[in-house]
Formats: C-alpha cells, sequence, structure tokens
C-alpha cells in the first residue's frame, strides 16, 4: 500500500537540496544523485529494488492519484516544482501541472523520456487555459500525453483521447474537473507501458492553436461562470 515516506534528515548536496532517508540507502541516493543539480528536488516516495526512477515535475501526492499509481507500479518517485537544471539521473520523466518550460539545453543531455500531461485535444489549445478556449473558439474538448520538445505543448502525441461533457457540467471549473480526471485515468490505463517505455509517438499534424497566458479576455467572470452564458457574453463584447 502507498504512503509518503517519512524522512529523518536534510543534506544539502551542491545546488541540490534534497530530504533522504537515514541508513545505507542514503549513502546510495547520495552516489547516485551527486550530480543532480535543481532548485528543489525531493524522494516522496521510495522503494527498494525500483523498476524505475521517475521525476514528477509540478503537482505533488496531494494534487494528483499518479504518485501513488507510479509507486504502486514500483516505481521510486522523485518530485520537482522547481526549475530544473540536469535530468539524466532519471529513467523517466512526467510533467503534470508543471509551470516551468524546461529549458534546451536540459533536453538536450536527457536521454530519458520527458512526458507530458494536457488538457487539450493536441494540436488545439496548446498553451494556458486550453480548457477555456475549446469552448471559446468552438475546437475539440480532450487529454493528451505527449512527449516534451523545445516548443510549448508541440512534442509527438503518445496518447489522446477526446472529452464529452455531461449536461450537468456547466461551468469551465467542473469541465476543467473532468479533463483532470480524463487525463490521470489515460495515464493509468497505460501506465504499465509508459514505465516500460513501450509506446510509439506521433507528431502533431496541422497548424492547431496557442494561447498565452494574457490572451484571456479581460472581462472573463471566472471559472464558476456558466459556459453558454459567458462565451456568448465574450464574443458580443458585453462587459
Amino acid at each position: 500500500m502507498w504512503r509518503r515516506v517519512s524522512f529523518i534528515r536534510e543534506i544539502q548536496v551542491a545546488h541540490l537540496s534534497c530530504i533522504f532517508p537515514a541508513g545505507s540507502l542514503l549513502r546510495m541516493l547520495l552516489k547516485e544523485r551527486r550530480n543532480v543539480r535543481s532548485e528543489f528536488i525531493t524522494l516522496i516516495a521510495d522503494r527498494a529494488n525500483p523498476v524505475s526512477e521517475v521525476l514528477f515535475l509540478g503537482y505533488d501526492n496531494t494534487k494528483t492519484k499518479l504518485i501513488p499509481a507510479l509507486y504502486g507500479n514500483k516505481c521510486r518517485v522523485w518530485h520537482c516544482d522547481g526549475q530544473v537544471e540536469d535530468l539524466s539521473q532519471f529513467d523517466l520523466v512526467i510533467s503534470f501541472g508543471y509551470r516551468h518550460i524546461i529549458r534546451p539545453k536540459v533536453l538536450e543531455k536527457t536521454t530519458a523520456p520527458i512526458l507530458n500531461l494536457h488538457i487539450s485535444y493536441l494540436p488545439w489549445n496548446r498553451g494556458a487555459h486550453p480548457n477555456f478556449w475549446a469552448f471559446y473558439d468552438d475546437t475539440p474538448s480532450g487529454v493528451s500525453i505527449h512527449l516534451v520538445d523545445k516548443g510549448i505543448d508541440t512534442g509527438p502525441i503518445v496518447y489522446q483521447k477526446e472529452v464529452e461533457f455531461t449536461k450537468y457540467e456547466t461551468s469551465f471549473s467542473s469541465t476543467y474537473k473532468r479533463l483532470i480526471w480524463k487525463v490521470e485515468d489515460l495515464f493509468i490505463d497505460n501506465i504499465s507501458d509508459i514505465i516500460g517505455k513501450r509506446f510509439s509517438a506521433t507528431p502533431q499534424s496541422g497548424p492547431g492553436t496557442y494561447k498565452r497566458l494574457r490572451d484571456l479576455p479581460a472581462g472573463f467572470s471566472g471559472w464558476s461562470a456558466d459556459i453558454d452564458r459567458e462565451i456568448r457574453r465574450l464574443r458580443s463584447g458585453e462587459v
């Protein structure tokens, strides 16, 4: 059964602040991880003889069920929500709810697959607020898991699914929650192949769309707004 690791001591290693358990595992981890540099990387789910060393970027185990799922599939899971500088010591990197762009120089020296979970049906609605723009621009709603490249949400698609909402999901917040559940379920449904790297990736086709944070209309009422009424209001130019 998954449990959060209780950390006993804190140690500074180069530019890395990590919390490790004491004992022989500590010495092993220090040896294996001495070259990892990051703002803050934490061992969040420890396991003896793991099948994979996974770095999870973004949400922690209080915000996603994917970290317990990885642990349940015999992975040792590390976590970081800061800007990473070196990913070369990991077998697999997962980005979900991560607020940073991984720098090209970091990507170039990384051999591990880096998978990003994005709540849009790529290539539509790359970037910020994909759920809003799917409704506003009348583009498909869905979820995608893709490889990270030097662009923003432009990497080859590994898994993807369109999402339809129920008649009761009428706000941006309720549809957002559905998309989060769906992308997590898509990951878990394929978790064995993801950990084992038994997947193929298909380049995105077509120009798609891309939005920045500042593109959200200034008069937007908020995420609890009724979608149909809010979209009509914004399109009509009402304030």
